[in-house]
């Protein structure tokens, strides 16, 4: 027979542990009071930025700052959550050896009965890979825009110089019907290099667009 005089209390509490155990396995968190000084972190916590709970506990979230982002950056995310509102962004972390580690960051202000933030509660996870992968397609990018540049300053010269020069020749030095057709032929086989090359870079451009 299935025994049922568990109190409430005994039947949330397996539920309680299962949950911290969830959360210590997958989510960074802490808590701080309302200075920003860490009262609490969770395991997952100290195994990613290498620090101990010991080293942790009283000290402010600069212990972790990378010096990444800019000062407007870490003002904008006090000033959301001290006017009681969730924040939510991706953050470059510096773990205790010196290594970088990029966070998906929700800060929650925990409030009073007046509705004031008393401590903020921080739920992270962990994106470096995801960034690392953004940030090599980034150097592909920009290596793909240094070589089509390349072609623009040094192939696509050549026929705008082909087309002046034969235009100077038309303009100045054409004696018989013959000079005039050849003349006339390699003007056009240049423009025919010079529209490949502007069809080229517009389809470089419309690739880049469509990546980002």
């Amino acid at each position: 027979m299935e025994y049922t005089g568990w109190s409430s209390e005994e039947k949330l509490l397996p539920l309680l542990i299962a949950y911290q155990q969830a959360v210590d396995t997958s989510i960074i968190s802490s808590i701080t009071d309302i200075k920003g000084e860490i009262i609490h972190v969770n395991r997952k916590f100290c195994e990613v930025s290498k620090f101990s709970a010991e080293e942790l506990i009283g000290e402010n979230h600069r212990v972790i700052n990378s010096g990444y982002h800019p000062k407007e950056f870490l003002k904008n995310m006090w000033k959301t959550i001290r006017e009681g509102k969730v924040w939510h962004g991706e953050i470059k972390n510096r773990a205790k050896d010196g290594s970088f580690y990029w966070v998906d960051s929700v800060i929650v202000p925990i409030k009073d009965l007046q509705g004031k933030p008393v401590q903020y509660l921080s739920l992270r996870t962990l994106i470096s890979e995801r960034k690392a992968k953004e940030e090599r397609g980034r150097e592909e990018q920009i290596k793909a825009m240094e070589e089509m540049l390349y072609k623009i300053s040094h192939e696509v010269r050549q026929p705008v110089v082909q087309i002046l020069g034969l235009s100077d020749l038309f303009e100045h030095h054409i004696d018989s019907e013959e000079d005039l057709r050849m003349t006339i032929s390699g003007i056009r086989r240049s423009a025919v290099l010079l529209d490949n090359y502007t069809r080229e870079l517009a389809g470089f451009v419309h690739k880049i667009r469509n990546e980002q």
